[in-house]
C-alpha cells in the first residue's frame, strides 16, 4: 500500500515539475531585447516581455503594444511621429508581425511579405 501511495506522489510531483518547466519557456523571451542598429538612419526595435515595444525606423520614433502567440509577434498600432528623413526607407512602420530566426527579427507586412530584418544586439 505504501508503495502505492508513493508512485502516486512520484506521479504527481513529476506532473508538477513539468508545469511549472513548461511555463518557464515563456514564447516573449525570444521575442525581448533588443533588434537592430543603434546608427544613424538604421531601424532598431526594443520589444519587452509584456509585448510593448520602442524604437525607431531609423528617422522616426515608433512605440505601441503587441502581442506574441504561436512563435509570432503582431504588432498593434504604432504611435509616431512622420517626418521625411533624406536617405532613409522608413519600412519599419510597415511592420504587421515577426519571427525570430536564430539571433535575427525577420518582419512582415500585413500581405505576409518580408519587408526587412533586424538582429538582436
Amino acid at each position: 500500500m505504501k508503495t502505492r501511495v508513493g508512485r502516486i506522489a512520484l506521479s504527481f510531483a513529476a506532473a508538477a515539475a513539468l508545469v511549472v518547466l513548461a511555463g518557464c519557456s515563456s514564447s516573449g523571451s525570444s521575442f525581448s531585447g533588443t533588434w537592430g542598429s543603434d546608427a544613424k538612419g538604421e531601424p532598431s526595435l526594443t520589444i519587452e516581455a509584456d509585448g510593448t515595444f520602442s524604437g525607431t525606423d531609423g528617422c522616426n520614433p515608433v512605440e505601441g503594444t503587441g502581442t506574441i502567440s504561436d512563435g509570432t509577434f503582431t504588432f498593434g498600432p504604432f504611435a509616431s511621429i512622420q517626418v521625411a528623413c533624406e536617405g532613409v526607407t522608413p519600412w519599419l512602420n510597415l511592420a504587421a508581425t515577426a519571427q525570430v530566426e536564430g539571433s535575427t527579427l525577420v518582419v512582415y507586412r500585413m500581405d505576409g511579405e518580408e519587408i526587412g530584418s533586424l538582429d538582436k544586439q
